[in-house]
């Protein structure tokens, strides 16, 4: 009887992966399918054949969790901040605002009180649910968010929903901390929240803008700003984004600061020099195609954890929070949001509706979990878990159909 090598296959998924990567996108670029639900079913599906593969296990193997998603999530917020073409601006980025000073704040509460009375987790498992659920994510939500840099694709929706996932991913910060503070700590606030508001929400935050604003100058001046013979665009090609996207990472984070902000920072402030360059559509493509093929491993990592049980603590109460987060708590505290916004009513439903969850949760899930003992992780994470998949597979399947109808009653986009 013939023998699999186990290696060999790993081979033969990888490049199906990667093949997937290349060419799906494409193809799927008009259908009610996206990309995610094929990769989280290529997951499932191998790792559920008999063929050897240990089973892949967030909880057992938190710290390479932690270590993949952060890849993932400072790669593509990166990406999303090359493709955004507006300046900032009170006005331009209002729906911006709006989403992250009222849509996140209650989110976290809303998913908390629902992690505490409705599935009985402890108060600091329950905020913690509340901060790894709130931020929106930039890995999984290419299909509502804007075009390529220079395109003019960058209508109030899909602005709103880049900008919006690029700046929570790491406002996310201060809450999951304040969870893990509530861990350690105890529940009694007067223990850690001095320090928190001091050192999380405060020091943190504006580091993570200021270094942003530091690399993003500077790298943007070796690009654009430099004379001719050293300037980086003439022979770079696109590796100045993952240089950008690492180094404003880990010198922010080598002081305390808030990289995931700093990377987002980074990548506008690149953007924002010389606009018209076309070095900006190298860029771009370059952190596209490395976040496509990052999305690819962490997806079929995802179905196969799925496959081993990872949804098993949830139990029915489990299954009903995780549709009523993404079917109820967001786009309620979405459309409070922008209600008041001179949008059209589709236009606000959109933006409220897709509120796509992903690789940003597992992230900051590993985090806390490696930092903290949390009563019931198993079931924080199952929690957690469910709400991306019903997020995958609900969104996945009404995003593409529903951004063509906007376009359509919109009509062309102005250039900006």
């Amino acid at each position: 009887m013939l023998q699999l090598d186990t290696h060999a296959v790993v081979h033969v998924v990888a490049g199906i992966a990667v093949l997937g990567a290349a060419v799906l996108p494409r193809v799927l670029a008009q259908r009610a399918l996206s990309l995610p639900i094929l990769y989280v079913a290529l997951g499932w599906l191998v790792f559920s054949l008999p063929l050897g593969f240990q089973l892949p296990d967030p909880l057992e193997d938190s710290e390479l969790t932690e270590y993949l998603t952060e890849i993932g999530v400072i790669v593509a917020l990166m990406g999303a901040g090359l493709k955004l073409d507006r300046k900032i601006g009170w006005r331009a980025w209002a729906g911006t605002w709006r989403l992250l000073a009222i849509t996140m704040p209650l989110t976290i509460a809303a998913v908390a009180l629902l992690g505490w009375w409705g599935l009985g987790l402890a108060p600091a498992a329950a905020l913690l649910a509340g901060a790894v659920l709130a931020p929106t994510d930039p890995v999984l939500a290419s299909e509502v968010q804007v075009g390529p840099p220079q395109e003019d694709q960058e209508d109030e929706v899909r602005f709103a929903l880049t900008s919006e996932a690029g700046l929570n991913d790491g406002l996310a910060f201060p809450f999951t901390n304040a969870a893990v503070a509530m861990a350690v700590a105890g529940a009694a606030p007067g223990v850690w929240i001095g320090e928190w508001l001091a050192v999380d929400v405060v020091y943190r935050i504006v580091v993570g803008v200021g270094g942003g604003v530091l690399v993003g100058r500077v790298l943007a001046y070796a690009v654009f700003g430099a004379t001719r013979s050293n300037r980086f665009a003439e022979y770079a090609e696109g590796f100045i984004a993952l240089a950008a996207t690492l180094l404003a990472y880990g010198l922010t984070e080598a002081v305390g600061g808030y990289g995931f902000i700093a990377v987002f920072v980074a990548a506008l402030t690149i953007r924002g020099y010389e606009r018209e360059h076309s070095y900006h559509q190298v860029l771009h493509r370059f952190s596209e195609q490395t976040e496509q093929l990052l999305t690819a491993v962490l997806l079929v990592l995802f179905g196969g954890a799925l496959s081993n049980g990872l949804l098993d603590p949830l139990g029915w109460r489990g299954a009903v929070a995780a549709l009523v987060v993404v079917v109820i708590i967001r786009p309620l505290t979405g459309l409070l949001a922008v209600r008041r916004l001179p949008w059209s009513v589709r236009e606000r439903f959109a933006v409220a509706f897709f509120g796509i969850r992903g690789i940003g949760t597992f992230y900051y899930l590993a985090y806390a979990l490696n930092r903290a003992d949390f009563d019931r992780a198993d079931l924080v994470w199952a929690f957690a878990a469910a709400v991306v998949l019903c997020s995958i597979v609900l969104h996945g399947l009404t995003a593409t159909p529903a951004m063509r109808r906007l376009d359509r009653d919109r009509g062309p986009v102005p250039a900006r």
